[in-house]
């Protein structure tokens, strides 16, 4: 097997060498120098683009590619599947890079059967139904030999290309558009509320794409639209923060080794003096704490690098009111150094920001809580969802609006 190449909009970006996770790092091709310039970090801002890699960023390089694969049970599964070990980040990227997180598209011009002609498979709703239901036999909904998509997280879940009014399966790399998650036996209002917080945070504005209920042949999921992917079947770059600030895995939280939090997010904004992203940012964190959203981690928060635009922050997803279910009750990143959700106070938002240098944080906060609540009037959540959560969110908001702690 040789290197692997790495792919972006069409353009040669570099090759991964290495053979594990230890020794694995990325190498910039003159094609990719040549179209973004030296330096560029159309990739990644953890990997600018350079003709002499910096030793000093072997491991952000390692752990950026690291970050593309899923977490936990379902990594096990995509190794298994695959015969490789959870540590062969080489391996799992030739088996599984193709239609990952992004733009980015990772492979082997030396392993037998390439070039891959990337395809679909039409499917019915038994047919999504049998798909869903066999997540654990076949993770992301990969088929045998030619299934070729990663994405990030430890929730079950398949991909899946919407083509018209029609589902279909991908192959050797065709573009994921859809993430379906299933019920879960041992949760069973997750995606409900998932789709009442998602409702919310479109409504803001922060979601950009679609997220519903579907029902397939008696089979219940989460159908989210990917906003990394576009409606004539090309793809949006992305990277998350975990990835953008050199964090792994459970770093993702930030009391786990202390390499992400809001401000260190927020910087990355400020130094491109992207004030816009910097008040979406705000926004997200008063929704985060005005619906009990304990899972705004690091891999939840996103950097669009479009093709034609500079880069942004990306639209919101995963936003899933929690504080009913069996947590510690404390926040993934901390607000104004404050974890725990329920001492969360308007004031520690406003200082948060201020932190971040935005200025008339606490008139901007009160506007965005107010949305909220108009929200939380006009909009029922589904009946299947958590019973008395818009109560809960109502009294969060208030609470807030009050001056006091979330409650």
């Amino acid at each position: 097997m040789g290197d692997l190449r790495v792919e972006l909009y069409g353009t040669l970006m570099g090759h991964l060498v290495g053979r594990d996770r230890r020794t694995v790092d990325f190498r910039s091709a003159p094609e990719g120098v040549h179209r973004y310039g030296l330096g560029s970090t159309m990739l990644s801002e953890s990997i600018p683009l350079e003709l002499v890699p910096s030793r000093s960023r072997a491991d952000r390089r390692r752990s950026w590619f690291a970050e593309l694969l899923p977490e936990g049970r379902v990594l096990a599964r995509l190794a298994q599947a695959a015969d490789l070990s959870e540590n062969d980040v080489p391996g799992l990227l030739r088996a599984y890079g193709r239609d990952v997180a992004g733009a980015v598209q990772i492979h082997d011009p030396d392993q037998p059967g390439e070039p891959r002609t990337p395809h679909t498979t039409r499917l019915d709703d038994q047919g999504v139904a049998d798909l869903l239901r066999g997540v654990v036999a076949q993770p992301l909904g990969n088929a045998p030999v030619t299934g070729k998509s990663s994405l990030a997280g430890v929730q079950e879940k398949i991909v899946l290309a919407r083509l018209g009014d029609r589902w279909h399966q991908v192959h050797d790399g065709y573009p994921s558009t859809h993430i379906l998650k299933p019920s879960v036996a041992d949760h069973p209002t997750l995606i409900f509320d998932e789709e009442y917080g998602t409702r919310i945070a479109h409504r803001l504005g922060l979601a950009t794409t679609t997220t519903e209920i579907g029902e397939f042949d008696g089979t219940t999921a989460l159908v989210a639209e990917r906003y990394d992917r576009t409606g004539n079947g090309g793809r949006i770059h992305q990277e998350d923060f975990n990835q953008v600030l050199g964090a792994r895995g459970d770093q993702k939280y930030q009391v786990i080794g202390g390499k992400v939090s809001l401000q260190r997010i927020a910087r990355v904004f400020a130094t491109r003096g992207d004030d816009a992203s910097l008040r979406t940012l705000l926004d997200l964190v008063a929704l985060t704490v005005a619906v009990g959203n304990l899972d705004l981690h690091a891999k939840n928060i996103s950097l669009l690098h479009p093709q034609d635009a500079p880069s942004r922050i990306a639209p919101a997803y995963d936003v899933v009111p929690l504080r009913h279910q069996p947590t510690d009750g404390d926040l993934a990143l901390a607000v104004n150094g404050v974890y725990r959700h329920a001492s969360i106070t308007l004031d520690d938002i406003v200082a948060e920001a201020g932190a971040w240098g935005v200025s008339d944080a606490r008139a901007h906060v009160a506007t965005t809580l107010g949305r909220i609540a108009e929200v939380v009037e006009a909009e029922q959540p589904d009946p299947r969802a958590h019973d008395g959560l818009r109560a809960e969110i109502a009294g969060f908001v208030a609470n807030l609006l009050a001056g006091g702690p979330v409650g």
